[in-house]
């Protein structure tokens, strides 16, 4: 434990105490009335200026101090997945079907930890705002906070948000400037073909032939549509027809995922998948409609936020734990929202290199690892001190 950790040792018992329960009682997104009530109540007992209903469920506290002119926003996610959770220890789930699975509880935690000690012994002259955010797995919880008007209500100069990632060792940092996480795209293929009887082939047109021919062409968008030095996936993950034991199909519906770290790769990979679609349809003299939809942006990271962050990280654990230039992760993330909105930056954490602490994300025997709350209260904290200052 490093120095500038150890500042924060009076904190571990409450802090474990706090995501132990928020463990225990997880709830979906727009749903964590519990979460919130729990996130204001400690908010207010520290002597925050809270803010309810922002997202349906959301909450901000705002921490003012001096005269600083300054604003910086961090935000930590507070819902939970609908995981039966398989794992045994006292503060496992007591919901049947919903469990923390991808460390919103610690996330909640080390910024409520962060909240507390800027507000008792803080260094900082600004307005340091912390931003709880619902439903950030399904992509809505952000969008919902800024519509209400989180960035009209409150002032920001600079949003940060963090998240852990197991099989990273607990005291390690990453990040970096520019696309740091993905966006996700949905995507529904329907083949209008032309069903029939299953020995009369030749009287009618096969769905199935039809959409395993789209499949396959589909796996050339990466391979052969993109930049060989940039990221994309497509991946098909249902494929159902409407045919019988001796009746071939008439229709066939291709459903899957698509992720890119950049808009204009995420355009290329719809604009290609349309055209690949259209023209194996022609090629069979059948019709397909195709839908696209992106649940998630990319998040990009500001690369001034990014090094202040990397900054921050250093100060509290050394430059031999701090990745400044990680990296970018397929996968996706709410935040990218805020991002959009202000300059950010999205910083990794490590959750540790064994057992449940190193089980992938949305698994259901994952844990956060306690032994990272001081860390990523540390890295709060140290970052507010260091970017509010007069």
């Amino acid at each position: 434990m490093t120095s500038m950790t150890s500042d924060f040792d009076y904190l571990r018992e409450d802090l474990v105490r706090i995501r132990h329960d928020l463990h225990r009682h997880p709830e979906l997104g727009f749903e964590e009335t519990r979460t919130a009530d729990t996130i204001a109540r400690l908010l207010e007992s520290y002597g925050l200026e809270v803010h309810r209903g922002l997202g349906k469920t959301g909450v901000v506290g705002v921490l003012k101090r001096g005269n600083g002119t300054h604003h910086l926003a961090m935000r930590a996610d507070i819902d939970a997945l609908p995981i039966n959770e398989i794992n045994s220890f006292g503060h496992a789930s007591v919901t049947d079907n919903i469990m923390h699975a991808c460390g919103h509880d610690g996330h909640t935690t080390m910024l409520l930890g962060a909240a507390r000690h800027l507000a008792g012994q803080g260094k900082f002259s600004g307005t340091a705002v912390f931003i709880f955010q619902p439903n950030e797995e399904h992509g809505l919880g952000a969008a919902a906070m800024i519509e209400d008007g989180l960035f009209e209500q409150f002032e920001v100069d600079q949003v940060y948000g963090m998240h852990n990632i197991p099989g990273m060792p607990v005291g390690h940092f990453a990040t970096r400037g520019g696309p740091i996480t993905a966006s996700e795209s949905l995507f529904k293929i329907t083949v209008n073909a032309q069903g029939g009887h299953a020995a009369l082939p030749h009287m009618g047109v096969d769905a199935i032939v039809v959409g395993s021919s789209i499949v396959n062409a589909l796996q050339t968008i990466v391979s052969r549509k993109l930049d060989p030095g940039l990221n994309g996936v497509v991946s098909i993950t249902e494929f159902g027809t409407d045919g019988k034991r001796n009746v071939l199909p008439g229709k066939a519906t291709l459903s899957g995922d698509a992720r890119a770290l950049t808009p204009q790769i995420n355009q290329r990979i719809e604009d290609s998948m349309r055209q690949l679609v259209a023209g194996v349809c022609s090629a069979h003299g059948v019709s397909a409609d195709v839908e696209y939809q992106t649940i998630f942006p990319p998040t990009i990271n500001d690369p001034t936020a990014a090094g202040a962050a990397c900054q921050a990280a250093r100060r509290l654990v050394g430059s031999d734990q701090v990745d400044g230039d990680c990296a970018a992760k397929l996968f996706s993330e709410d935040f990218a929202h805020m991002t959009a909105a202000k300059p950010g930056c999205y910083m990794l954490m490590g959750n540790g290199t064994s057992g449940s602490h190193a089980r992938a994300l949305h698994s259901a025997d994952y844990d956060f690892n306690d032994a990272a709350l001081l860390y990523g209260c540390g890295f709060w904290v140290t970052l507010v001190e260091q970017q509010l200052v007069n």
